[in-house]
């Protein structure tokens, strides 16, 4: 991958890609050279590594960030804030595993460049999910996540889908607040208590490289799982009365 600070895009819009990524120098070789060109920037936050992240990063041509305290949320907070800084229209967010594929990275790029969108979602269980790609903590999780926020939003969401991409212009109306693993979950949610105009669309999905700090441990699946659900209950006390499903369609 040519140099990202130096990559051209032929689109109007301007699209940068945060990577939050802790102890991922095996995955970003792997990851980084598959995102397509339609990218100007990409920004890897390096969230406390032990390893040399942020060495691979920057050989790659990534922009690094330093966030040594511990947090998903966090990291994308600070690289999505950068983004803005430096002229993003469209920021997407990527895990930095390679469990997704940057290679569809335009799937949720064309719908807030063409004015349909202001959030999209790269669902997993649209797309194709290989074998062990996802656990069956992660899947049922993900299915409650969904029922519940259906139940009290009346909004269809299929996954809290980490790969996806927000309009920058709308960030900033988000507020977001969640540090840690309550990032994606927020981020669905306050997008339909603003009325934001939200898409799903399919992507696949792969074995992670290397160890998952969520799904790879007790703690981590007990955590994501608090995290997820106090979201879902706090912003479910504040809700008004709007009809969101009018408001925002899922494609």
């Amino acid at each position: 991958m040519a140099d990202s600070k130096n990559m051209q895009n032929s689109r109007e819009a301007s699209v940068m890609v945060v990577i939050p990524a802790r102890d991922e120098a095996k995955a970003l070789p792997e990851l980084i050279p598959d995102i397509p060109p339609i990218v100007d920037r990409v920004i890897v936050v390096d969230n406390g590594s032990l390893d040399n992240t942020a060495q691979v990063a920057r050989d790659l041509g990534a922009d690094v960030l330093q966030v040594p305290e511990a947090g998903y949320g966090r990291a994308c907070l600070v690289g999505s804030q950068h983004a803005i800084r430096l002229g993003a229209d469209i920021i997407v967010y990527l895990d930095a595993d390679r469990s997704d594929f940057p290679e569809q990275m335009n799937r949720l790029i064309e719908p807030i460049e063409s004015g349909a969108a202001d959030l999209v979602i790269g669902s997993r269980a649209l797309g194709h999910c290989a074998r062990g790609a996802l656990t069956v903590q992660q899947r049922f999780g993900n299915r409650l996540a969904c029922f519940l926020i259906r139940r009290i939003w009346n909004f269809q969401y299929t996954d809290l889908g980490p790969f996806r991409s927000v309009r920058s212009a709308v960030f900033g109306d988000l507020e977001m607040k969640e540090m840690t693993y309550g990032w994606t979950v927020e981020m669905q949610i306050k997008a339909l208590q603003q009325g934001l105009r939200v898409r799903e669309v399919a992507t696949d999905y792969r074995r992670r490289i290397g160890k998952s700090k969520i799904s790879g441990t007790v703690k981590g699946v007990i955590l994501a799982g608090y995290c997820i659900l106090r979201v879902i209950a706090v912003s479910g006390r504040r809700r008004d009365r709007t009809d969101y499903a009018a408001s925002a369609k899922s494609a």
